[in-house]
C-alpha cells in the first residue's frame, strides 16, 4: 500500500495542544500542507504561552507527518507514543532549523513547556464512534452517585411524556449527557436529537440556523434551507446555553413553541413541526425572568419538567470511574496500546480536587495525563499542576510540566514541577513589575531588586519582548 493509500485510511487529523494547565485547544489539521505554530500573531495554530516562541515550529501534513523546529528558544521535542517507562527514546529538534522528524498519532510534541499530541479527528473515530455519538453512548453513560441515580430515574420517567424539559447546573457538569438520555428513553429515540448551542453563534446565523431561510432573503442566501427545528421532526431539540438568546429570538422561538410551527426567513407560510424541546442554561433563568433580562413567558413555557444537576464535587463517588472511562477513550485516539490504569495517588488527588470546571475539567485532564504518560499507567506527575498541587498558589498561567532533554542519554523527562513553577513566578513578577513601571527596564529591575543586565538576561530566557522593541 503506497503512502498516498495510507494517508487516505487515515483520514481527518486534528492538533491538540495543552496548555494552561488543564485546558485543550483541537485545530483540525489540513490534509496536505504546513502548519505553523508559534505564539505570535498570524501562525495557524497560536500558543499564547511564554516558553513558545512566536514562530516557534512548523508541522509538514501529508502521507508522513514531520515536525520542524524553527530556532526557537526552548526547542521542540518528540517523544514516540510506544515508549514505555523512564528510558523513553527521544528525537530532539532543539536548535536545528530546517531538520525534521517524523511524528506518528499519539506522539508527544513538547514546544517549551506546552504539550501537543496529533489524534484522529473526532469525526474520523469510525463507524462504531460515530453511532455511539449520534445515539449519545447512553449506555457507557457513568451514574454512580446515589443523587445522579434518582435524577435519570426521574429522567426516565419523564422522557415519557410530551412536556418540555428545563436543565439548570454549572457549565460541564454533563447537562447535554442528561439530555442525550432522555432523548434515548423517550418514544423519539428512533428519530434525530439536534443539540443547538446557541452563544456560539451570531444573532443573525442563530436565527437562520434554527428557523431555516427562502431563497434570496438576504445576503448570501443562494438556496433555500430547511432550520434546525424542521431538521429535528419528530425528535429533540436541546437548546443549551439558552439564557444567551437575544431578545428578538426569544421572541420567535416563543411562536414556534405555541404554534408548533417554524416561519423560516423571508416565507410568508408556516410550517409545522413537531418537536420536543430541552433546554439548558447555568444561569437562573427564573431570576431573570423576574429582572426582565428573560422573557417570562418563554420561561414558563420551557419550565415544563426543571431538572438540577449537580456539580462534580458533590459527585465524588464517580470521580475514579469517570477518570477511568476518559481515560480509557483518549487511549483509544490516540492509538496507544496497552490497557491504562490509573495509580491511587493519582486518583485519590482527583477525588479531592474540587472540579471547578466539573466533568469538562475532569475529562481534559484524563486526556492531558494519556498524552505525557509513558507507561501504562497515569501517576500524580502526569495530571495538571492544580489538580497534583492542590496546596500550592493559584496561578491562572499555569503550565504542564517542562520536559527536557538529558544530553547525555537523548532521553525525555519531565522537569521538577516544583522547579516549573519557580520559574513561572519569577516571570510573572518581571511582567508585573514592568506594567508598574510603563515598561521602564532599569526601574523595574530596581523593583526587583537586580540588576539592568540581570533583567535584560531574564527577559531573553524567557522569550519576553524587550519593552523597547515595542
Amino acid at each position: 500500500m503506497g503512502q498516498v493509500d495510507r494517508q487516505e485510511q487515515r483520514g481527518a487529523l486534528e492538533l491538540v495542544v495543552y496548555a494552561a494547565g488543564d485546558e485543550a485547544a483541537a485545530t483540525v489539521l489540513p490534509k496536505t500542507g504546513s502548519v505553523t505554530i508559534g505564539r505570535g500573531e498570524g501562525n495557524d495554530v497560536r500558543i499564547d504561552d511564554a516558553s513558545v516562541s512566536r514562530r516557534h515550529a512548523v508541522l509538514h501534513v501529508g502521507p508522513v507527518l514531520r515536525i520542524e523546529d524553527k530556532g526557537s528558544a526552548n526547542g521542540t521535542f518528540v517523544r514516540k507514543s510506544e515508549d514505555k517507562g523512564s528510558a523513553v527514546e527521544t528525537r530532539r529538534v532543539h536548535r536545528l532549523p530546517g531538520e525534521t522528524f517524523a511524528v506518528e498519532l499519539g506522539d508527544c510534541i513538547v514546544l517549551g513547556s506546552v504539550i501537543a499530541v496529533v489524534r484522529r479527528a473526532r469525526h474520523e473515530e469510525g463507524p462504531k464512534a460515530a453511532e455511539e455519538a449520534r445515539r449519545g453512548a447512553t449506555s457507557r453513560v457513568v451514574v454512580a452517585d446515589p443523587s445522579m441515580r434518582a435524577l435519570h430515574e426521574e429522567a426516565r420517567r419523564a422522557a415519557g411524556s410530551p412536556f418540555n424539559v428545563l436543565l439548570l447546573g454549572e457549565t460541564g457538569v454533563g447537562k447535554e449527557i442528561l439530555a442525550r438520555a432522555i432523548h434515548e428513553a423517550s418514544p423519539r429515540r428512533g428519530k434525530p436529537f439536534v443539540a443547538v448551542h446557541c452563544a456560539a453563534l451570531s444573532e443573525t446565523l442563530l436565527e437562520s440556523e434554527l428557523f431555516g431561510h427562502k431563497k434570496g432573503s438576504f445576503t448570501g442566501a443562494t438556496e433555500d434551507k430547511k432550520g434546525l427545528f424542521e431538521a429535528a421532526d419528530g425528535g429533540t431539540v436541546l437548546l443549551d446555553e439558552i439564557g444567551e438568546l437575544s431578545p428578538s429570538v426569544q421572541v420567535k422561538l416563543l411562536r414556534v413553541l405555541e404554534d408548533r410551527a417554524v416561519l423560516r426567513i423571508g416565507a410568508v407560510a408556516p410550517r409545522p413541526v413537531d418537536v420536543r424541546f430541552i433546554a439548558a442554561t447555568n444561569r437562573d433563568l427564573e431570576a431573570e425572568a423576574l429582572r426582565g433580562t428573560f422573557r417570562q413567558d418563554l420561561f414558563y413555557r420551557l419550565n415544563g419538567i426543571t431538572f438540577v444537576v449537580p456539580p462534580l464535587r458533590e459527585r465524588t463517588a464517580e470521580i475514579a470511574q469517570l477518570a477511568a472511562f476518559f481515560l480509557e477513550d483518549a487511549w483509544k485516539k490516540l492509538e496507544r496500546k496497552g490497557e491504562p490504569s490509573i495509580a491511587k495517588e493519582a486518583r485519590e488527588m482527583l477525588e479531592r480536587h474540587p472540579f471547578p470546571g466539573n466533568v469538562r475539567e475532569l475529562k481534559n485532564a484524563m486526556e492531558r495525563a494519556a498524552v505525557l504518560c509513558a507507561g501504562d499507567t497515569v501517576l500524580p506527575e502526569h495530571l495538571p499542576p492544580r489538580i497534583a498541587r492542590p496546596s500550592g498558589p493559584p496561578s491562572s498561567r499555569a503550565v504542564a510540566p517542562v520536559a527536557a532533554v538529558q544530553t547525555a542519554t537523548q532521553r525525555i523527562t519531565e522537569l521538577d514541577v516544583n522547579e516549573a513553577q519557580k520559574r513561572l513566578d519569577e516571570k510573572q513578577r518581571i511582567l508585573d513589575a514592568l506594567e508598574k513601571c510603563a515598561h521602564n527596564q532599569t526601574r523595574a529591575a530596581e523593583m526587583l531588586g537586580i540588576s539592568r543586565r540581570t533583567l535584560v538576561s531574564r527577559l531573553e530566557e524567557y522569550d519576553l519582548p524587550r519593552p523597547r522593541k515595542r
